[in-house]
C-alpha cells in the first residue's frame, strides 16, 4: 500500500536508505513526519543540512567533530601516551560511555575485509603509523608524546582479527605495547551495541597481542 501523495512516498523512499529501516517503518516515521508542526520538521532538516555543512573529521584521530582537532585530542587531561584504534566514530562513543578510559582514540574507518575490496590502503591504519612513530602530518594542539601501548578495540570478527593482527605487525617493531580488548565481547557482535560493563571489563582485561 501506497500514500497517494507522491512527495509523501518521496520520503518514504529516503527513509528507506537509511539502515535497518524498511518499507513498513519508513512509512511509520512518513506519517510521524506529517504530523508534525513546520517548526520542528525545519528543526530536523536544518540539524540535517548542518551535518553535513559543519561536520569534520579530527586531523589527529580522524573522529566526527565540530573543531579540528576534537576535545579529546585537544584535551591535557587525557593520556596522550595511550592510543585506541577502533574501526568507527560509534566505538569512541561506546567505549566513552563506560568512563574506564582515559586515553585517546584513533578511527581507522572501518576494517580489513578482503572479500568486500576493503583493503589496510582504504582505512587510516598509514596515519596510525605516523602518530606512533612521532611523523605525523597533521598540524594540531595534541600533545607530542612518546606512544607506549596502543589498544586494539576493533570488532570481533573475522575482519576484525585481520586488522588487529595486521596493525600489531606494523606497531609491534617500534617497541610499543599492543595490546587488544579482553573475549568478554561476544564474536561477532559490535562494540557500538555492547553494554558499558562489558566494554569495562573487557578494556580493564586487555590482553598482548
Amino acid at each position: 500500500m501506497q500514500f497517494t501523495s507522491e512527495t509523501v512516498e518521496s520520503l518514504v523512499d529516503q527513509f528507506a536508505r537509511l539502515p535497518g529501516i524498511g518499507r513498513k517503518t519508513a512509512r511509520r516515521l512518513a506519517a510521524f513526519v506529517l504530523k508534525l508542526p513546520k517548526s520542528e520538521v525545519e528543526q530536523m532538516a536544518k540539524a540535517l543540512i548542518a551535518v553535513k555543512e559543519k561536520v569534520v573529521f579530527c586531523s589527529v584521530c580522524f573522529n566526527v567533530t565540530d573543531h579540528d582537532p576534537c576535545p579529546i585530542c585537544a584535551s591535557s587531561k587525557r593520556n596522550h601516551e595511550i592510543i585506541c584504534v577502533v574501526e568507527e566514530p560509534n566505538d569512541v562513543m561506546a567505549i566513552e560511555r563506560t568512563h574506564g578510559f582515559n586515553g585517546v582514540y584513533h578511527v581507522l574507518g572501518g576494517a580489513i575485509s578482503p572479500l568486500d575490496g576493503i583493503g589496510p590502503e582504504d582505512l587510516r591504519i598509514r596515519e596510525l603509523i605516523g602518530r606512533v612513530n612521532g611523523k605525523s602530518g597533521a598540524v594540531t594542539s595534541e600533545p607530542m608524546v612518546k606512544t607506549k601501548e596502543v589498544i586494539l578495540a576493533v570488532n570481533p570478527s573475522v575482519e576484525g582479527d585481520t586488522t588487529a593482527y595486521y596493525i600489531s605487525q606494523l606497531v609491534s617493531p617500534f617497541g610499543i605495547k599492543v595490546t587488544r580488548l579482553a573475549q568478554g565481547i561476544s564474536v561477532g557482535s559490535d562494540l557500538e551495541f555492547t553494554d558499558e560493563a562489558t566494554l569495562t571489563r573487557a578494556l580493564e582485561a586487555r590482553v598482548s597481542v
